[in-house]
């Protein structure tokens, strides 16, 4: 296991809690997880990254673990500008220069956001599941019903029975989409356990349940963020080198994420890993590699 540590950094909206893996002259690397996942999703990526120089960051998503707003007054955002201007803010507070960013899930999406709003910001990409920028407008319309039941919670957190159902019940869930995401995956009781303590976050059943309601486009977003998200609307290219990765047994990304191509305008390499949703989990070679390769072409 990689050296590591709890620490935190404070930004004018959080007070972020992230295990910083490895020596601070490393090249640096910003590894941000999903939902309903945490930190301990890239544990042995970690591990692997440092072996190979890195500095390794892994932020407790908004809403997630240790991680708190810094004040009652702010808006408990889960859009898609908030958590991808967060990882630019950290990286800002920890003096990092040009990191490299890897994600999935909601640290995909955030990741992409980051490096398509700010391409002079970063070095490079890992991006599980493609071009991961949400399009709102076209999620007012529907998918194939076959991905419509795959996609069960969201349509669940669009109700207050569905805000209550996460609230009372958030780890039977939470482990249920674990299950479903990566059926070929066979983690263990203690293997949740470490993650779903994150899940206590006092902040986190209304980042959700707005992250969610604001992608169906039946929630305001922050305000203060709409910029951001009419340049998202407008679905901007990365220009950063990036590796794109799609899961095989994914049941969230059906036929993969291969047609996102045309959006990453520098280097680019796509890949398939025979592994689900969760991917840096169930195969951390595969996503360690992807990090070394965007290195490699520094």
């Amino acid at each position: 296991m990689a050296e590591r540590a709890l620490k935190t950094v404070e930004t004018d909206v959080l007070r972020i809690g992230y295990i910083e893996h490895g020596p601070g002259s490393g090249w640096p690397v910003i590894l941000s997880h999903g939902f309903p996942y945490d930190v301990h999703s890239f544990d042995e990526v970690a591990a692997i990254l440092v072996r190979a120089g890195a500095r390794v960051i892994v932020p407790y998503a908004r809403g997630f673990g240790p991680t708190r707003f810094v004040s009652d007054d702010l808006m408990r955002s889960g859009q898609q500008a908030a958590r991808g201007r967060d990882i630019v803010q950290l990286a800002d507070a920890l003096g990092l220069e040009r990191p490299i960013l890897g994600g999935f899930d909601w640290g995909g999406n955030a990741s992409c956001v980051a490096a398509a709003l700010w391409p002079e910001r970063i070095s490079g990409l890992v991006s599980y599941a493609g071009y991961d920028v949400i399009d709102v407008s076209r999620q007012r319309h529907p998918a194939a019903p076959s991905l419509e039941r795959i996609c069960w919670y969201q349509h669940l957190f669009q109700t207050e029975r569905g805000r209550e159902c996460l609230r009372e019940n958030r780890r039977d869930l939470c482990r249920i989409l674990w299950a479903e995401w990566s059926p070929g995956w066979q983690f263990d009781d203690a293997t949740f356990a470490q993650s779903a303590t994150s899940f206590d976050n006092p902040d986190f059943v209304e980042i959700v349940i707005h992250c969610y309601r604001h992608i169906f486009g039946l929630e305001a977003g922050d305000p203060a963020l709409q910029l951001l998200e009419d340049r998202l609307a407008q679905k901007p290219t990365v220009k950063a080198p990036t590796v794109t990765i799609d899961g095989s047994a994914d049941p969230l990304k059906p036929g993969g994420t291969a047609a996102h191509a045309a959006m990453f305008v520098g280097l680019h390499e796509h890949r398939v890993v025979d592994a689900g949703h969760n991917l840096p989990q169930q195969a951390p070679q595969a996503f360690a590699d992807a990090v070394i390769k965007v290195r490699e072409w520094q």
